[in-house]
Parts: structure tokens; sequence; C-alpha cells
């Protein structure tokens, strides 16, 4: 292999690399904002909006939805401990927490609200075979 096919093939893997951490930082982020919306916002104008509940839904299910935030926390500081860990574990704790980001978004899209498919599991899956591929 010449030195100019070898540097261009660095040169893509780290390209690879980049997109896959912005990929796995946007999942984070994701998350994250969720945590807000099930925690914080449940009950107010911006959560009930965002699923479409009125006042007394919101607030019967407020307890369920801030066990969920806490859950989407937990899937948001996994996806930065990974972006920040040394290889192995980085890699290792990425492909971990994206894959429980997939699960959890199916699981959510057959037993709450189709959405949550497109919002949730495609995202994460796109972040995994970003990191898959990039390594």
């Amino acid at each position: 292999m010449s030195s100019y096919s070898g540097h261009l093939s660095k040169t893509l893997r780290e390209i690879m690399e980049a997109v896959a951490n912005v990929l796995v930082a946007l999942v984070a982020v994701l998350h994250a904002y969720i945590l807000v919306m099930e925690m914080f916002l449940w009950q107010k104008k911006p959560g009930m909006s965002f699923h479409g509940f009125d006042r007394e839904m919101a607030r019967a299910t407020a307890p369920m939805a801030a066990n969920q935030g806490l859950y989407n926390g937990f899937l948001a500081a996994g996806l930065v401990w990974g972006l920040i860990a040394a290889d192995p574990t980085g890699f290792r704790a990425q492909v971990f927490f994206l894959s429980c980001v997939v699960v959890a978004g199916v699981y959510g899209a057959v037993t709450a609200n189709i959405r949550i498919l497109a919002a949730q599991a495609l995202p994460g899956a796109l972040a995994l075979g970003a990191v898959l591929l990039a390594r």
C-alpha cells in the first residue's frame, strides 16, 4: 500500500470517528432533553403539548414520567462516559448504551407510541452503525 493510500485511509477513519462521536453526542443530548421533559416539564405547557396530555393526565402520569426521565438520563450519562473514556472502554460503553437506546426505542414504539421509533430508535441505530463502522 502506498503512503498516499495509507494516509487516505487514516484520514477517512478519523473522519468516520468524528462523525460517530458527533452522532453519539447528539443522541446523548436527545436523552438529556427527554430527561428534562419527563422529570421537570411534564406538568408544564412544554411537556403537556409535547405528549398531547391535558393537565389531569399529566398530573396522573407524572411519577411514571419522572421514572422514565431518570432512565433517559442514565442513557445520556452512559453515552457521555463512552465519549470521554479511553478505548476499549469508551467504544464498549458506546456500543452498550446505544444498543440500550435502540432496544428502548423499539420497545417504546411497540408498547407506547410508534413515533418513538423515529425519535429514539432511529438516531440510536444510526449512531451505533457509525460507531461500528468507524472501528
